[in-house]
């Protein structure tokens, strides 16, 4: 996995989360081989932050982080929650860490014949509280979570962003030190995604609590991240600042998840026809990465200008993360022999990466020019 820094190599940084060679075999079953489902998982999530874990649909994600709550126990390895080793863990002492360790799903997971307020008092139940004590509680979180006209309201009463309201108020009932969502906002629809993402982003920063979230969604990423670790065929691939990994992303399978993220992605008849090699007449087809200030520069036509190299704009887009702007532009050069290497020089020299994609046939260009 390649080497970057992490808010775990920061001085002081104290991981409250800690995955130690973690590996998880589930065994066969009816002839079946064995499923290796992680393979040398080591991770470190310092607390207060929020951990982005992405990849594919069987990739690993969801078994990594039932893990941290004991809903799953590694095969070898160890995972800490603070000081507790909880794959070691019998059930007595694994009720006392999940009470430490709040869960949101998907689905919401909600009971249909209770009430919102009577889901969010049920881990509270369970708990052992006092009745008179469960009241104000719930009714606090319903407020946090910006539910307090909808106490009484059943499961089917509600819209899908109200049901994973509910979800995240129970989930953080018992006040837990850390917070883990399953795709919690895969169901929902972008405007309520961004509303359910930007309440997990204020519960982070107003009650210091540490989220580790999975997903298949660079979006999600994006928004909330600190930092995010990408995990393949059970292995953790790439791990990093979000910034750093949205804008120099190193393994194949990070670029893919990036398709269609700040301009990173080809229209499909477009990518088809860029060719691998150079022809007579083609057109070298550069990705430009900018990051920080110089996002927004006008580096085009101060490519134009200052070389007299012409760069078509055939994809892009600017965006950022926490406030830092990056983005991707995807251009056409004019053909010409070492224009490719010309324009790299030019651009590295403004602080701009660029990335060869390929070629566009001149029959291409010119009927994209006209």
């Amino acid at each position: 996995m390649p080497a970057r820094p992490t808010l775990s190599d920061e001085p002081g940084a104290a991981p409250l989360i800690r995955f130690e060679g973690v590996a998880k075999t589930y065994p066969a079953r009816r002839g079946a081989a064995p499923v290796a489902a992680l393979s040398g998982i080591d991770l470190a999530v310092p607390a207060g932050s929020i951990l982005g874990i992405i990849g594919r649909s069987g990739a690993g994600k969801s078994t990594l982080i039932r893990l941290v709550n004991g809903l799953e126990r590694p095969s070898a390895g160890r995972v800490m929650v603070g000081d507790d080793e909880v794959s070691a863990l019998g059930e007595g002492d694994l009720r006392r860490v999940r009470a430490r360790v709040g869960m949101i799903f998907q689905h919401f997971n909600l009971l249909s014949s209770r009430t919102a307020a009577d889901n969010v008092a049920l881990p509270l139940e369970i708990a052992g509280w006092r009745r008179a004590a469960i009241r104000p509680r719930v009714k606090e979180l319903l407020a946090l979570v910006g539910l307090e006209g909808h106490a009484g309201r059943y499961p089917a009463e509600l819209s899908g962003g109200q049901k994973q309201r509910v979800g995240i108020a129970r989930a953080l009932a018992t006040r837990p030190d850390v917070l883990l969502s399953d795709e919690a906002t895969s169901a929902l629809d972008p405007e309520t995604t961004r509303a359910i993402l930007a309440l997990l982003k204020r519960i982070n920063r107003d009650l210091g609590l540490t989220i580790v979230l999975i997903t298949h969604e660079m979006s999600v990423i994006r928004a909330v991240a600190d930092e995010v670790a990408v995990i393949e065929g059970g292995r953790i691939v790439e791990r990093g600042p979000a910034y750093e990994v949205f804008t120099r992303p190193e393994a194949a399978i990070t670029r893919s998840l990036l398709v269609g993220e700040a301009g990173h992605g080809l229209p499909t008849g477009l990518a088809t026809r860029i060719a691998p090699e150079p022809l007579p007449g083609a057109a070298p087809v550069l990705r430009l990465a900018f990051r920080g200030p110089g996002a927004d520069a006008a580096i085009i036509a101060r490519l134009a200008r200052e070389t007299g190299i012409e760069a078509a704009i055939l994809a892009g887009a600017v965006d950022e993360i926490g406030g830092r702007p990056f983005g991707s532009l995807t251009v056409a050069l004019s053909p010409g022999p070492e224009v490719a290497a010309r324009a790299r020089a030019f651009l590295a020299a403004g602080g701009v990466e660029a990335e060869g994609l390929g070629y566009l046939p001149p029959a291409v260009e010119d009927a994209r020019v006209a």
